[in-house]
């Protein structure tokens, strides 16, 4: 049999699946507290600057600013004001220059490597640099430890999410895919909450690191991918892990007999990773169209949500809501992707584009308007319809890649993905040209990247490809073979010959 016949019959989703997929997708509050933790410990206070006094130095700054508004954060201490406003944004943005790192490095070493241990050792060492953010004695340090936990926090990521796909059977993968990006959400309005009560910029990071220590310790007992196994030619390794989930599952006397992997490394076919992405035809225009959708998901996505601490009223509500406002986008996505005439490529362009014309909408909105129909709600809506968009392109690209090549190939799209968030910090600092420019340039990135997205091919109820190879076969042809051979046996001859 063939894996996905091996899922259906463990169980696509069972008991066992089930414990795996939940702790991932709790991790998911760790990583959020990581990847927002600027937006409050690099929060600026108001302040004022004695009369008469033109503060240039850091010096300067020390003796004649003074600050208005209790609140402890790295502004504060090192009087990251004025001239020196743009270390905040500067650390923002070496954090997800590290995610960028992570992604490229982590993405293809688990293709070679493994899942587990890659993910074990991301989740290891950013536990450790997250430590030392908290206990930072310079800025500089502080600087540093950010963009090595982005390192560790964009490879670790990347994994995480591709074990919650492949643990489980495919029918269940846009629900796990949800659910993960869901609790990401959800872990944005708990580190609000979390802000609130923890007052030293110190004790918050502390405190939302300290959670990495117990997830890492559960997910020890992780087994690796049987997918990733099965496509390295790791058959008996693959069936030894299928066998346990059957036995977890409640099915002890399920016997798992894998056939082998046609374009594996044992099968005379060694995957050559990254490069693969380039001379591939099929995957270089794939690839080429997902990078640009993922960095303008990631884009409009941070940028409106980092955007929610310089707005008006109180900031730990403004990140609180910003999270929240995610959560109605998950169902909507589980319902449309699944319905044949709307899928994983009309809903993700839709959605980019509904994100895109909301944030272009508040260039025409007078800035003393107060009624519903305000920017707020606005940047609102389009953190709403971009969340849905980036909940969908994540399953969406699991799907367009074959499971030899999958993470290299989400690897890439997340690296183009860090760009966005690169830039993301500097955008609302636009405001200086004009009120509306940082929305102008979400809403044309949104529109874009929707209109590019139409040009991908479809996924629903399509097969999987595990192989390179399986990229070349219609997808047609791949369900009637399951359908004639189910149990894997060898073709005839002469269907073979007409494949050819």
């Amino acid at each position: 049999m063939d894996l996905e016949e091996a899922f259906h019959v463990v169980g696509e989703f069972g008991k066992y699946q089930k414990r795996l997929a939940a702790l991932l997708i709790l991790l998911q509050v760790y990583m959020a507290c990581q990847s927002m933790l600027i937006v409050l410990v690099g929060a600026t206070p108001d302040y004022r600057i004695e009369k008469g006094k033109d503060p240039t130095t850091q010096q300067d700054l020390v003796k004649h600013v003074i600050f208005t508004e209790d609140l402890d954060s790295i502004v504060t201490e090192w009087f990251l004001i004025r001239h020196h406003a743009y270390k905040v944004s500067l650390a923002g943005s070496l954090f997800f220059a590290g995610v960028l790192v992570g992604n490229v490095l982590f993405g293809p070493l688990s293709d070679k490597v493994g899942r587990k241990p890659v993910f074990l050792a991301g989740l290891l060492f950013e536990v450790l640099f997250g430590y030392a953010t908290a206990f930072a004695p310079t800025y500089e340090v502080f600087a540093v430890s950010r963009l090595l936990v982005g390192i560790m926090n964009g490879g670790m990521a990347l994994v995480s999410f591709v074990l919650t796909q492949e643990y489980v059977g495919k029918s269940y993968w846009a629900m796990t895919g949800t659910l993960t990006n869901m609790m990401f959400a959800v872990g944005i309005a708990l580190f609000a909450a979390l802000g609130y009560y923890v007052q030293s910029w110190r004790a918050l990071a502390t405190t939302a690191n300290s959670p990495g220590v117990l997830f890492f310790l559960l997910c020890l007992t992780l087994p690796e991918s049987p997918r990733w196994l099965y496509s390295q030619g790791l058959t008996q390794k693959a069936e030894d892990v299928m066998q346990h989930m059957a036995m977890r599952n409640g099915k002890e006397k399920v016997v798992v007999k894998l056939k082998l992997c046609a374009g594996s490394a044992k099968a005379g076919r060694p995957s050559s990773g990254v490069l693969e992405l380039v001379r591939h035809p099929t995957l270089r225009w794939r690839t080429g169209i997902l990078m640009y959708v993922w960095y303008a998901c990631s884009l409009v996505y941070y940028g409106l949500t980092l955007n929610a601490g310089e707005q008006k009223g109180n900031r730990y509500a403004n990140v609180a809501m910003y999270g929240l406002v995610e959560l109605p986008a998950y169902p909507l996505c589980m319902y449309f992707i699944n319905k044949q005439w709307a899928g994983r490529r009309k809903t993700t362009a839709a959605f980019l584009m509904f994100a895109g014309f909301s944030c272009m909408v508040t260039m025409f909105l007078p800035n003393h308007l107060d009624l519903w129909l305000n920017t707020t709600s606005l940047a609102l809506l389009g953190k709403l319809m971009v969340s849905a968009a980036f909940n969908i392109v994540y399953i969406y690209t699991s799907e367009l890649y074959p499971t030899v090549i999958r993470n290299a190939g989400l690897g890439v799209c997340s690296m183009s993905c860090r760009f966005g968030g690169i830039l993301a910090p500097f955008v609302p600092s636009m405001k200086g040209l004009h009120q509306s420019m940082p929305f102008m340039v979400f809403g044309l990135s949104g529109v874009s990247a929707g209109c590019l997205n139409l040009l991908l091919p479809e996924t629903l109820n399509k097969p999987i490809a595990e192989t390179l190879e399986e990229l070349h076969i219609p997808a047609y042809q791949r369900i009637l073979e399951k359908e004639v051979y189910p149990f894997g046996e060898d073709q005839p001859n002469s269907k073979r010959k007409a494949q050819a």
